[in-house]
């Protein structure tokens, strides 16, 4: 009875998109915060390419026998997979951790916030989608909450904000997270799982190249806590469950409602990094939390 209810449990929380776009939030959020913690200490390209193949590596006992039933699926669609993999994998994976080297996580912050935006856009040059009144003010709501927060509702923050390489590479990479988002319409219908396998090994054999070339310059990965801890987290959560989550997500509603649940990152990061460094709750994280809040509650609504 108990496991019973345990698998109607989690097959609801499947079918539940805000549910599965929050969490793909709060691991990314997780993500950006690893990214700046190891940035200079871990080689971008490389843990690029090993969060691609562990994972596979960790799906594979898992998907088996769904490989087999949805191989035939899988032939017939491998182009677009191996498309939707490299952009939204490999590529877009690669330029994230590059970006995080020479930006910091304010700018990373804002360059996020245009996620929404370009997702909107993407969809609407590429299949002709409308935004809704409701969607575009839960955007146009949901951003004010972002600059709340990250520029602490001090003009002054938002008067020094300076873009530099690191920024150029994010807002790139937004656009990309924006076309990969839109084409996820043309997925085949196969198992979540045998997607993510396939989408994840495509990626990562990809990004061997780069890896190699990395390794060749003298930038190695080291031994340490550090490296083995980033690995993981990467790999788990920002990787397996957080494209998991995204890909049902955007299934569900859509890459346009799915889009501002992006703007749950930075109070996720203020959150956690209220939580791990003890700082306080400010006036600007409460203001900016509703605002985000209620946009995305605006701009989910299918109406």
């Amino acid at each position: 009875m108990n496991q019973h209810w345990t698998v109607a449990g989690a097959a609801r929380l499947f079918g539940n998109a805000y549910f599965l776009l929050a969490l793909a939030s709060l691991c990314w959020s997780g993500n950006h915060l690893m990214g700046r913690a190891i940035a200079g200490h871990v080689p971008p390209l490389t843990i690029s390419t090993l969060r691609w193949l562990l994972a596979a590596a960790i799906l594979f006992p898992f998907v088996r026998g769904h490989l087999v039933r949805d191989w035939p699926l899988i032939r017939q669609n491998f182009g677009v997979i191996v498309y939707l993999s490299l952009l939204g994998g490999g590529l877009f994976g690669a330029l994230q951790f590059v970006g995080l080297q020479w930006t910091t996580a304010l700018n990373v912050s804002v360059m996020n916030s245009l996620a929404p935006v370009f997702i909107a856009a993407a969809a609407a040059i590429m299949f002709r989608d409308r935004l809704t009144g409701r969607q575009v003010a839960g955007i146009a709501i949901s951003l004010l909450g972002v600059l709340a927060i990250i520029t602490k509702l001090d003009p002054a923050i938002a008067a020094t904000f300076a873009f530099n390489l690191g920024d150029i590479i994010i807002v790139v990479n937004m656009a990309l997270w924006a076309v990969y988002s839109a084409s996820l319409r043309w997925r085949p219908p196969i198992h979540p799982l045998s997607f993510m396998f396939v989408f994840a090994l495509v990626a990562g054999i990809a990004m061997l190249p780069a890896f190699a070339w990395e390794y060749a310059t003298g930038y190695v990965l080291q031994p340490t806590l550090l490296t083995f801890s980033a690995i993981a987290m990467v790999t788990i959560f920002s990787t397996i469950v957080a494209f998991v989550s995204w890909t049902r997500g955007v299934e569900l509603i859509g890459p346009n409602r799915a889009g501002v649940f992006l703007h749950l990152i930075p109070v996720y990061s203020a959150l956690l990094t209220g939580a791990l460094l003890g700082e306080p709750l400010r006036f600007y994280h409460v203001a900016g939390f509703a605002l985000i809040l209620f946009g995305v509650w605006c701009a989910s609504r299918s109406r």
